[in-house]
């Protein structure tokens, strides 16, 4: 009776912090990607106090959780925890000829995202990287094939040698999004830590299961 009650005040509170609509909108904003307080701020058009105060309430939930960008380390960016969320409402994004996933070098994350991609979902993907490495990092090869993937074909390409104006870019990097100017600022971020720093066998495994669960969920809200 105790754990069932545990679940209910659980439950209860997830509820309570979805009840005032502008957490529910913040909720919404995170489903697809993460993003630092000041542009949930500028995107939901609310003063920053006000930003501070739904976040406090929705990591109190449990429903978010913050992280240090490894790019620019004075930025945080929030993420949603699916975990404790079992649906949300949000409008999906139809017309998309393509997704086109984008990291610094292109050797590593960007690749696996592509490739896993193109087993979820009929829409087309791509990957490419504001700074492309010569090769492909051979962790992420060993991971691919493990999972299952191809990795014969890839090869670390230029942003601008990629993105049409048409796709939906995916940044994958912290690095990649911040470096880019605004005007090609991806439409999606999601906060992957780089595996390539520790170079172990764990991080790129990491990494791997990381970009599966997100694309899990943008997947089905990508229609062609």
């Amino acid at each position: 009776m105790n754990v069932e009650r545990d679940s209910l005040v659980e439950r209860a509170r997830v509820h309570a912090a979805l009840g005032d609509p502008a957490r529910l909108a913040v909720v919404d904003a995170l489903v697809v990607g993460d993003a630092a307080p000041g542009e949930l701020g500028a995107l939901l058009e609310m003063p920053t106090n006000l930003v501070a105060h739904h976040l406090k309430v929705l990591e109190e939930a449990g429903l978010v959780v913050r992280g240090r960008s490894e790019g620019d380390h004075r930025r945080t960016y929030v993420r949603l925890v699916p975990e404790r969320l079992a649906s949300v409402a949000s409008p999906s994004l139809a017309d998309v000829p393509r997704v086109v996933f984008v990291c610094t070098q292109n050797s590593a994350r960007s690749q696996l995202a592509a490739a896993i991609w193109a087993r979820r979902s009929q829409v087309p993907s791509a990957s490419a990287g504001t700074r492309p490495a010569e090769r492909v990092h051979p962790r992420a090869v060993k991971v691919a094939r493990r999972r299952g993937l191809d990795p014969r074909e890839w090869r670390p390409a230029q942003v601008a040698e990629v993105v049409e104006p048409d796709d939906l870019v995916v940044a994958v990097c912290d690095i990649a999004y911040e470096h880019l100017p605004a005007g090609a600022r991806p439409r999606v971020h999601w906060s992957v830590p780089d595996p390539a720093p520790a170079n172990t066998e764990a991080a790129f495994e990491a990494a791997y299961d990381e970009l599966a669960g997100r694309i899990d969920r943008l997947a089905p809200l990508v229609g062609p």
